[in-house]
């Protein structure tokens, strides 16, 4: 009899969820139906680090594995994962995403990587404190600035800041989720970015360009490999200025659509034709690495004579791309079937 093709769908869970092992419970339940369409088994690799061993040998037994783990999940680092997802990929199984697309991909160093392609900005990388309070100043008397740490999600560790004419205070505001606009001196800028500098969080920040158009929403460009999947359009994001005087208004919802809405055709035909295989190059990340699914965040640039639409690169998600337009679905699962085929594994 021959043996099915499984692939193992891998988040974050505690026990009790991995005991069940209902994907019903799952944020993919869609996913899972369409693999067992396509004719693949898929079964949920819930996952914690106090289980890791029983996942691992899971994994083992699996001929692909999708995998959705944030860099830091419950205040602990996915480095223990990381090191189990490489051993069963030397092992044979397939592995999206690879913790080293994550790597190359999913920090905020692809920022300084691109900064000179087409969708690439203004960008420096700051490697110390000291470092920041003595450029800073400079690069905001051009403008607004938005510093980043090297790896995280959800707006943290994501800052806004922005000179007061005349003053020596700060206008300074973080992406994460219910955070308020603070006015403070350099002091207290220095003090909320300390953490940012340790080595266990990278290090160093890097320090992008605001981007005014802001206010005109961000493009969510969802990726299969290298081709289109769908599209995400926010209105209104988690740094999104107060107009007239006005708090900021919360951040709205991310509405979903497919890969051939009209108005997002040109940064689709660039993405496919051009700008992924530029950034892959680039981050020097081999093609069959790509990940199955994965999203880059875009900003609208100021327009040029010679660009009449200019889209800016504002992050890369590549380690828990959810959720994703179900345009995306059917995609995925051919994506794994080829990969599958590819790898002698089906």
């Amino acid at each position: 009899m021959e043996r099915s093709t499984t692939v193992a769908l891998l988040y974050p869970g505690d026990r009790a969820m991995r005991d069940r092992a209902d994907p019903r419970e799952s944020r993919f339940v869609t996913l899972f139906d369409a693999f067992e369409s396509a004719g693949i088994t898929a079964e949920p690799a819930v996952y914690h680090d106090d289980f890791a061993d029983e996942v691992a040998a899971q994994l083992r037994r699996v001929d692909g594995v999708l995998v959705w783990h944030n860099p830091i999940e419950s205040g602990r680092r996915r480095d223990r994962l990381d090191t189990m997802l490489k051993e069963v990929a030397q092992r044979g199984v397939f592995v999206s995403s690879h913790p080293d697309a994550v790597l190359r991909l999913g920090t905020k160093d692809v920022l300084l990587d691109v900064r000179e392609l087409p969708f690439g900005s203004d960008t420096v990388r700051v490697d110390s404190l000291d470092q920041l309070a003595a450029q800073l100043p400079g690069r905001l008397r051009a403008g607004a600035r938005v510093l980043k740490q090297h790896r995280g999600c959800s707006g943290v560790g994501v800052w806004r800041v922005e000179a007061i004419r005349d003053s020596v205070q700060l206008r300074v505001r973080h992406a994460q989720r219910g955070s308020e606009e603070e006015v403070i001196g350099m002091p207290g800028l220095l003090q909320r970015m300390t953490p940012y500098f340790e080595t266990t969080n990278g290090g160093h920040t890097i320090d992008q360009a605001w981007q005014p158009r802001l206010v005109e929403g961000m493009v969510r460009a969802y990726l299969i490999g290298d081709r289109v999947g769908g599209f995400g359009h926010q209105a209104v994001n988690a740094l999104y200025p107060g107009q007239d005087g006005k708090s900021a208004p919360p951040a709205g919802p991310r509405l979903y659509y497919p890969a051939d809405l009209p108005q997002f055709q040109y940064l689709r035909r660039m993405l496919e034709t051009q700008w992924v295989e530029l950034l892959r190059q680039r981050v020097g990340l081999p093609r069959e690495h790509l990940p199955l699914l994965w999203d880059c965040d875009f900003m609208f640039g100021e327009p040029t004579p010679e660009e009449p639409e200019r889209y800016v690169l504002c992050e890369i998600n590549v380690s828990s791309v959810s959720p994703f337009p179900p345009s995306a679905v059917g995609p995925v699962v051919s994506a794994m079937a080829e990969a599958l085929k590819d790898a002698g594994r089906r």
